[in-house]
């Protein structure tokens, strides 16, 4: 319990931090939403003074920091500048979307990582070692963008297997059809994020696999004549467990990135498409709250791995 707290406690103080930089590095960019307004001649000064007085932008920058911050316990984060609409609406609108890509992807790459980095480890040397680690190389040296621009000339332009973008098909879809039809959009997108991701963790438990390989309990077990499930199950999966949920926490945040690209590339209306849209616009209220929304589940994240590292191994230093 005191560990829970001390990490909810750390969230918020994390959560402060990153608002006063965001909301900092915002406002010191150069331009503005109201830029184009300035430069057009039937646009005059009064309107432009009127409309940053609706939005609050006529007061000072640490006024409008801490109504800011005020709103935001009841997660109003203000009105868009580009669509008028409420931003926190806008957001929650688009962020389960983003929420199934990342984690269907984070899933697959645990799984698939994990069965591909004990298979060559134990294969050590071997063919099938050689060929994963041929494929994590591959993975880990290919950027997300070319990727998915390489997917959709093979598999949408080439076969005509999965949609070039968008969520849904033209043709309405009605019950379970409509979900089909989503995860069928999605297929392109979610295979781009899991490929890139798959790299780094292969490598990684791989490395540790062999480790284990090498230890003493391992020869110990041998020596007893296990078979080699029994060994899979209570002496290698147990300990690699710990330090790859470490490590997925620690990658929430480039997957979360990631999606920025991918959604815009396919067209996907989910938070990142949102951000790169607002961040062209100059829409500083959605821009902040798609940054705080992404801060809070990054954060979140990390705090349940370490929840779920404590609960793998017990013996780790409480409080």
């Amino acid at each position: 319990m005191n560990k829970l707290i001390k990490k909810i406690s750390y969230i918020l103080f994390m959560l402060i931090l990153i608002s006063i930089i965001s909301f900092l590095a915002i406002h010191a960019a150069p331009n503005s939403f109201f830029a184009a307004g300035e430069l057009n001649p039937n646009m005059t000064k009064e309107a432009i003074a009127a409309l940053k007085a609706v939005y609050g932008l006529d007061k000072s920058l640490s006024q409008q920091y801490i109504d800011w911050v005020i709103n935001i316990f009841s997660l109003n984060f203000g009105i868009s500048f580009v669509s008028g609409q409420d931003v926190s609406s806008e957001i929650f609108k688009r962020l389960p979307v983003t929420l199934i890509m990342n984690i269907t992807a984070l899933i697959a790459v645990f799984v698939i990582s994990l069965y591909l980095g004990i298979k060559a480890a134990i294969n050590y040397e071997k063919k099938s070692d050689y060929i994963i680690r041929q494929i994590s190389l591959v993975s880990f040296s290919m950027p997300s963008f070319y990727l998915a621009l390489l997917f959709i000339i093979f598999f949408s332009l080439n076969l005509d297997m999965f949609p070039i973008s968008g969520l849904h098909s033209i043709e309405p879809k009605v019950g379970i059809a409509y979900y089909i039809d989503m995860a069928w959009h999605l297929v392109l997108p979610v295979g781009v994020m899991i490929f890139v991701g798959l790299g780094s963790m292969i490598i990684y438990v791989r490395s540790l696999t062999l480790e284990i390989l090498k230890s003493d309990y391992y020869y110990f077990a041998l020596s007893r004549g296990l078979d080699k499930k029994t060994l899979l199950r209570y002496y290698i999966i147990p300990n690699l467990l710990p330090p790859i949920v470490t490590l997925l926490g620690l990658s929430l945040p480039g997957l979360i990135g990631g999606s920025v690209i991918l959604e815009s590339i396919f067209g996907i209306e989910g938070m990142g498409q949102l951000f790169f849209m607002s961040a062209m616009s100059r829409d500083y209220p959605i821009i902040m709250g798609t940054l705080m929304i992404t801060a809070f589940l990054t954060l979140l994240g990390n705090m349940i791995a370490d929840l779920i590292l404590l609960r793998l191994n017990p013996y780790t230093k409480r409080g």
